[in-house]
């Protein structure tokens, strides 16, 4: 596994806290999203992964552009991004009545103006909402297919600070259960805090 990392310190030093068979199959780089084919020598791969952290980008386009280009004929792009629906939906499902209505003016300007929902998360990080079909089709135009997609936190995002998991195994699974049934299925998933999308290279077609 390839790792590209702005913080290579600090994920190097996570690294080595672990096994030696993990450690052997992990590779560290330094670099970030305009620099993909320096830092790789324009290598492509079976799974390439950008998982919450598209948001934080100037814009998509660019970027699943950039990634399209290292996925392997066969090989999948997955991606964990905000939507502009979970962008609204979180202020009303905690019950912050007046970000909620920022939020939906925010979400009605962006539309009108032809550009992507901007907001600030929890952390006071300025940050992106994408709108879900326009991933879709971007990825589509780079030779990339949805295979499927999944919501993240559904149920279990109702407040700003995460309560410990159930300390109960049977609790923990019965959760684990009704999250993975509810990212799975419409019109549940749309409620997601994250959309994470499966999105393939079509396989090449062998030579006749």
């Amino acid at each position: 596994m390839t790792s590209l990392t702005a913080a290579g310190a600090a994920f190097s030093g996570a690294l080595e806290a672990e096994r030696a068979d993990v450690r052997d199959r992990v590779s560290v780089r330094a670099g970030m999203a305009g620099s993909l084919t320096q830092v790789t020598g324009g290598a492509a791969y079976d799974a390439v992964l950008l998982l919450g952290v598209l948001m934080y980008l100037q814009a998509s386009g660019p970027v699943i552009a950039e990634l399209a280009a290292h996925v392997a004929p066969g090989g999948f792009l997955a991606l964990a991004a905000r939507t502009t629906t979970s962008a609204l939906w979180r202020p009303a499902a905690r019950q912050d009545w007046r970000a909620a209505l920022a939020a939906f003016d925010e979400h009605d300007r962006a539309r009108a103006e032809g550009r992507d929902m901007r907001y600030v998360n929890e952390i006071g990080a300025p940050a992106r909402a994408d709108w879900l079909d326009a991933l879709i089709n971007t990825a589509a135009g780079c030779g990339l297919e949805l295979e499927n997609w999944y919501a993240v936190r559904i149920a279990v995002d109702t407040a700003e600070l995460d309560l410990p998991p159930p300390s109960d195994p049977g609790e923990l699974a019965a959760l684990l259960d009704v999250e993975e049934r509810l990212g799975a299925t419409d019109p549940y998933r749309q409620l997601g805090q994250l959309a994470h999308l499966i999105l393939r290279r079509t396989p090449a077609r062998p030579a006749r």
